[in-house]
């Protein structure tokens, strides 16, 4: 039950990555103001962003996939949820308030990765429990 808990935790990061990288990706003139960006290079950079947020979802589906074989991945999809959260509060506190647009599609990917982080280590938590029941030739 916990790795399936950790699977589940795990599948709704990467519904939401897809989730976003879908709607980027169909409608990228529609969220490209909040990144004040418009016209066809606003469209390319957030069609961008949408392949960004397929690729980065690899050690996430493999993680999903075998929790607990594959540990690495899904500490690996840790420190990627990590790195974007710290990314985009640093990148936040260096927009001045003339960017309100801008600021608030940040500090929405902040609560975003914030909430995808919270998930993660809560899979990792789960399956860490359920490493430590295992006899140590079931562990790898």
């Amino acid at each position: 039950m916990r790795l399936w808990t950790a699977r589940l935790l795990i599948g709704i990061v990467i519904a939401w990555n897809l989730q976003a990288a879908f709607v980027f990706f169909i409608w990228p003139g529609v969220f490209a103001p909040g990144f004040e960006l418009s016209g066809p290079p606003g469209e390319a950079a957030m069609r961008g962003i949408a392949v960004l947020f397929v690729m980065w979802n690899v050690p996430y589906v493999v993680a999903a996939w075998q929790p607990l074989r594959q540990l690495t991945s899904l500490k690996e999809a840790l420190v990627m949820q990590f790195l974007g959260l710290l990314g985009e509060s640093w990148i936040f506190l260096s927009l001045s308030a003339e960017h309100p647009a801008l600021q608030s599609a940040i500090l929405r990917f902040i609560a975003f990765d914030g909430c995808g982080l919270l998930a993660l280590l809560m899979a990792l938590w789960l399956v860490n429990i359920e490493r430590k029941r295992l006899p140590g030739s079931l562990k790898n």
